[in-house]
């Protein structure tokens, strides 16, 4: 066994402090509210849940990271390993994305469901983001394949080896690593627009996924000069600024998205923890009337001046200098909970309309593909009254996912019209 091995496998009995965004979360916990996050894989045959079962059991202990529960220190929470039963899967549920408590669920924060042909994994945002819940449900996924006599289907990209130990990069909090900026760019936000709506019933989630080709899409986004990220933002822009047009209102307000931005991109990094940061493409209605050209060419420079190696490095570490404060580091917990909760809701929350990520273009081994049809993501339940709008693509099927906590779908009407009224064919579903 060589030195890195041993130092991993030693790692893996031990607890993991939770990673610079990780920390947020947890905060923002209420009765009716946890940052959890749902992907989901469409195959092409009905799922049998007991093979699913031994599929997870045989893939959860690769990623300890979310082989965990959380618990509550002095000073800072963290991740310790979970021995206990579990997680079982279920049977899929109408409303998805549920809270999660820290003590139920034999601690676990994560779910598997099936549905049909679909397998779901929910997973609380303090284990990690999309990418690490995507390797976890992809390498479940190969595993559930293989048992059921698929042959071929090779480790790589989001499909790891259930045999081997993880890296122990995959294991760090990348942030630390790359906030290294010789100065704190400081962050000067304005409230945006909120939309107005009816409040659902608490354990109501309304879902609304547009399934269309990529090809399509992609041809009218160059038609524009713009990427399909560039896009379906500025689509989503245009149907926030329609809808507050269309209420009655003293005065507008900047319209902005909140766009997680993977840093994986950008920073040479393997880590299944957290390791995004947020950009905010937006446009301004007090300034004039924005045509949707207008729109699409704010958002694609918008887009070129913010997501580089340099901006992101800034930006990254002046969320790190709190953290690395000694001063800030000695404060006990509930003090923490307190002032970044009152942060969140006051300040950071009304930096956006809405909220956007496009996990792009998903691969997966070239044994796998057959037996794949397409992908869900779910951004899940909005903090405060508003849509999360989630993109995915396999192949050339693309979908859109909304979520949205409020009964009124007037945000997500203008945004797939405009989509039609772009020659764009889509596919409506609803858990309506």
């Amino acid at each position: 066994m060589t030195k890195k091995e041993n130092k991993v496998k030693t790692q893996r009995g031990d607890w993991y402090k939770l990673d610079l965004s990780a920390i947020v979360y947890p905060t923002l916990q209420r009765r009716d509210f946890s940052s959890v996050y749902r992907l989901s894989v469409v195959l092409k045959e009905e799922i049998k849940p007991e093979v699913l079962q031994q599929a997870l059991d045989m893939t959860l202990p690769r990623f300890p990271t979310y082989k965990a529960a959380i618990r509550k220190g002095l000073f800072w929470r963290y991740l310790e390993p979970n021995d206990r039963p579990g997680p079982f899967v279920q049977e899929d549920v109408r409303n998805p994305c549920q809270p999660m408590y820290f003590k139920a669920n034999n601690r676990y924060l994560v779910r598997v469901y099936y549905y049909g042909n679909r397998i779901s994994l929910e997973a609380h945002h303090s284990l990690g983001d999309g990418t690490g819940g995507m390797c976890v449900l992809l390498t479940m996924t190969a595993t559930y394949l293989r048992l059921l006599g698929a042959g071929g289907i090779q480790n790589g990209g989001f499909v790891l080896d259930i045999d081997s130990e993880p890296d122990e990069e995959e294991l760090e909090d990348a942030y630390m690593r790359y906030a290294n900026a010789k100065v704190c760019p400081p962050r000067l936000e304005e409230k945006t627009y909120r939309v107005r709506g009816t409040a659902e019933p608490f354990y109501t989630l309304n879902i609304i996924d547009g399934i269309m080709s990529v090809s399509e899409v992609m041809a009218v986004a160059k038609g524009y000069h713009a990427t399909i990220t560039e896009y379906l933002n500025a689509v989503l822009l245009y149907a926030l600024l329609t809808k507050q047009r269309e209420e009655p209102r003293v005065s507008l307000r900047p319209v902005k998205i909140a766009m997680p931005v993977n840093l994986r991109r950008f920073f040479p990094s393997i880590t299944l923890r957290n390791f995004i940061t947020m950009i905010y493409p937006g446009v301004d209605p007090r300034l004039g009337e924005y045509t949707f050209e207008e729109i699409v060419e704010h958002v694609h420079n918008y887009m070129r001046y913010h997501l580089n190696e340099k901006f992101l490095r800034g930006d990254i570490t002046t969320n790190a200098a709190t953290q690395r404060n000694p001063l800030i580091r000695v404060v006990p917990l509930f003090i923490k909970d307190y002032v970044v909760r009152l942060f969140y809701t006051r300040i950071q929350d009304r930096n956006s309309s809405a909220g956007l990520t496009n996990m792009g273009a998903l691969k997966v081994p070239e044994g796998m593909r057959d037996y794949i049809q397409r992908f869900d993501i779910y951004m899940g339940q909005p903090f405060s009254r508003r849509t999360n709008c989630a993109i995915i693509s396999f192949g050339d099927i693309l979908t859109v996912n909304f979520a949205s906590s409020i009964i009124e779908a007037d945000v997500e009407r203008h945004f797939f019209r405009k989509l039609v009224q772009d020659g764009i064919h889509v596919k409506i579903e609803s858990n309506r």
